[in-house]
C-alpha cells in the first residue's frame, strides 16, 4: 500500500511541475514593468513550457533569493538594468551563492546598456571577461542585416552553431540563421573547463568601441572567433550560467522576421528556436544525466564457438566483498532528460562511457558497452577479472562532459587476497611437478635405502678354536 501512495504521489507531482527537471520557479529582473511587452513572446513561451514567472525590479528592497537558507527560485533571468547596479538583492555574492546551492541564471547583455560593474566583477569570477569599455559592441562588414543595419554593421547575421567537438551532443544546431543585433563580445579563458562557448561570432568579425571616431581600429578587444556572443558555464554541481550577450536577439521585433545578408538573399530568422534551445539548456530541460540502477556481480565469461564472451551471473547483486582474481562485471543505467521525459543515453561514437576500477589511482580503465534499452534507460556494462591486490577498491563511472551534468558515481567494495583453502593444490600446477618428483624420488630412495641395510646385515659365524695361552 504504501508504495502505491508513493507512485500516486509522484505522479501527482509531475503533473504540477514544469518540464525542468529542477523546478518551476522562475525569477525575470526587469527595471521597467513597460519592458514586458517587448519580450512578451519570449516570456510567453516559457509560462507555456510550465514555468512560473514572478516579475521583480532590482530596486525592490523586498527581493531576497533565499529564505531561510533555501532558493526562493529556481531559475533567473536578468534583463540589462538602466541603472548603474542591480541593487541590494543581486550582488555578486549574493548570484554565486544562488549558483552553488543549484540554482540556474540567464544573464543577458546588450551594447546600448552599459553593464554594471557587480556584473562584470560576477563574471570575472567565472573567467569571462568584458571590453573595459562598457559601450563596445561587435560589428562584422560582411555577415550584416542589410535591411536594418546597412551602415552600422551592427546586426549580425550568424547560423545556428555546429557541435564544439565531434564528441560533444549539440543541443543548439539547426540550419536557421540568428540576428545577433548590438552584441557584448566575451571573452573566455582558456584554464577553466566548467566554460563553453555556445555561439561565436564569424571570422571576419570584431568589437569596438562606436565612441571612437577612428577609421580603423588598432587594438581591439577581440576578433574573429574569438568573440563568444553565447557562452556557458556549468558549475561542479552541474548548475548552470549562460550569457545571452545580445538581450536585443529576444525581442518580438527579431522573432522569426526578415533579414536581408549582404548579397540581397532574404531569410526568416531563427531566434526563436534559439531562444528555446538556450533557455531549455539552462534551465535543465536538456543536457541531464540521470542514473537508475548500478550493480556489479560475480560472472563467468566464456568463451563461444563463434569468438564472442558470454558472461553468467554468479552470486547475489552488489556484495561488499570480492576475492583478488574475480570475475566481475559491472552495469549501470543512465538517462537522458529530454523536455517533459527520459530517454536512452546515446554515447557519441567518438566519445566513451568509462568505468574505473580504483584504489588510490585506477587500476583499470574499461569503456562501458551499451547491452540492454529500454523505453527510457540504457544498460552499459564490462566484465573483467580482478587485480592480484588486494584492499579498498572502488567502482567509478566519472563522466563531465560540456553541456551535460556531472556523473560521479562511486561504490567500495573490498578485495580480500586468497583463504588458505583457495590456493590451488600443487599437482594442478605444472611448473611444480619437477619439484613434487623429486620430493617422491627422494622419499622412495630413502626407503630403498633402509630396506637394503635392514635386509644386508652380515652373518655371524662361531670362532674355529680358543686360543690357547
Amino acid at each position: 500500500m504504501r508504495w502505491l501512495f508513493s507512485f500516486l504521489l509522484l505522479t501527482l507531482l509531475s503533473l504540477v511541475q514544469a518540464l525542468s527537471s529542477s523546478g518551476s520557479k522562475l525569477l525575470v529582473v526587469i527595471e521597467e514593468a513597460a519592458e514586458k511587452e517587448k519580450y512578451s513572446q519570449f516570456l510567453g513561451d516559457l509560462g507555456a513550457r510550465g514555468f512560473k514567472l514572478s516579475y521583480e525590479s532590482p530596486k525592490n528592497d523586498k527581493l531576497a533569493l533565499f529564505r531561510h537558507g533555501e532558493r526562493v527560485y529556481d531559475h533567473i533571468i536578468l534583463l540589462p538594468p538602466r541603472s548603474k547596479g542591480l541593487g541590494p538583492a543581486l550582488t555578486p555574492n549574493t548570484l554565486l551563492r544562488f549558483v552553488n546551492k543549484g540554482g540556474n541564471i540567464l544573464l543577458t547583455l546588450s551594447a546600448d546598456s552599459p553593464t554594471p560593474n557587480a556584473i562584470s566583477s560576477l563574471l570575472l569570477e567565472f573567467d569571462i571577461h568584458l571590453p573595459s569599455d562598457r559601450t563596445s559592441l561587435v560589428v562584422d562588414h560582411f555577415n550584416y542585416d542589410a535591411a536594418s543595419a546597412g551602415e552600422k554593421h551592427d546586426v549580425l547575421l550568424l547560423p545556428q552553431p555546429k557541435a564544439l567537438r565531434s564528441d560533444v551532443t549539440n543541443f543548439f544546431g539547426g540550419d536557421g540563421i540568428i540576428a545577433f543585433p548590438r552584441s557584448v563580445a566575451q571573452e573566455l579563458g582558456n584554464t577553466s573547463p566548467l566554460l563553453a562557448p555556445i555561439l561565436t561570432a564569424s571570422s571576419t568579425a570584431y568589437s569596438y568601441n562606436p565612441k571612437d571616431n577612428a577609421e580603423t581600429v588598432e587594438d581591439p578587444f577581440a576578433v574573429g572567433q574569438q568573440i563568444a556572443l553565447v557562452s556557458a558555464m556549468q558549475a561542479r554541481n552541474s548548475a548552470r550560467f549562460t550569457v545571452f550577450g545580445s538581450v536585443e536577439a529576444l525581442e518580438n521585433q527579431w522573432f522569426d522576421a526578415t533579414v536581408t545578408s549582404l548579397g540581397g538573399k532574404e531569410t526568416k530568422t531563427a531566434n526563436r528556436e534559439f531562444a528555446k534551445q538556450v533557455t531549455a539548456w539552462t534551465f535543465m530541460e536538456t543536457g541531464v544525466l540521470k542514473v537508475g540502477r548500478v550493480e556489479h556481480h560475480l560472472s563467468t565469461i566464456a568463451k563461444e564457438p563463434s569468438g564472442n564472451e558470454s558472461v553468467s551471473q554468479l552470486g547475489y547483486l552488489n556484495p561488499t566483498m570480492y576475492r583478488v582474481k574475480n570475475d566481475v562485471t559491472f552495469t549501470i543505467e543512465m538517462s537522458s532528460y529530454n523536455n517533459d521525459h527520459l530517454e536512452p543515453l546515446t554515447v557519441s561514437p567518438n566519445d566513451a562511457l568509462q568505468l574505473e576500477f580504483t584504489m588510490l589511482s585506477p587500476f583499470y580503465r574499461l569503456n562501458l558497452q551499451p547491452t540492454t534499452t529500454t523505453t527510457n534507460s540504457t544498460l552499459f556494462s564490462a566484465s573483467f577479472r580482478l587485480p592480484d591486490q588486494h584492499g579498498i577498491f572502488a567502482f567509478r563511472v566519472n563522466y563531465k562532459r560540456p553541456f551535460w551534468t556531472n556523473i560521479d558515481e562511486k561504490t567500495e567494495v573490498s578485495v580480500r587476497h586468497f583463504a588458505h583453502d583457495e590456493w590451488p593444490r600443487s599437482w594442478n600446477i605444472s611448473a611444480g611437478w619437477v619439484w613434487i618428483a623429486g620430493v617422491w624420488t627422494t622419499a622412495a630412495g630413502w626407503l630403498v635405502f633402509v630396506a637394503i641395510w635392514l635386509y644386508s646385515e652380515p652373518t655371524f659365524s662361531p670362532s674355529a678354536g680358543k686360543k690357547m695361552q
